[in-house]
């Protein structure tokens, strides 16, 4: 087991880590639209939030050796329902469209973000 971490996204906001590698796969933990400089939530909307989360996770899979293109699995957490479309739209410009993937609403999301990205990917 290997633990990843990246200056390139944001830092953990707790007991965890941004990523753990372990039996061939890359399990990254939820990541929050935040910028990676500032640590605070990008403004914008659920698209720029998404974009953003999105490219934390990228950010986390690059640093282990893999990326984007070897996702299996994502679970999405929304802090409403209602953006799904705008949401899916952003989303699909960033994760292939085989992966596996849920996607719930949430109470509340840390920093009230309106979205968090957790993924399990291919290592190397």
């Amino acid at each position: 087991m290997r633990r990843v971490e990246t200056k390139r996204a944001t830092a953990a906001i707790g007991p965890y880590s941004q990523a753990i590698e372990a039996a061939d796969l890359v399990f990254v933990s939820g990541q929050l639209p935040t910028d990676p400089g500032t640590g605070e939530v990008v403004s914008g909307g659920i698209a720029a939030q998404t974009a953003q989360a999105a490219a934390n996770v990228a950010a986390v899979l690059e640093a282990a050796g893999s990326d984007l293109s070897r996702v299996v699995k994502t679970t999405c957490f929304l802090a409403d329902l209602n953006d799904f479309e705008k949401f899916n739209a952003e989303y699909a410009e960033h994760f292939i469209s085989d992966s596996a993937r849920e996607c719930v609403q949430a109470a509340k999301l840390p920093k009230n973000a309106l979205v968090e990205i957790s993924a399990i990917a291919e290592a190397r």
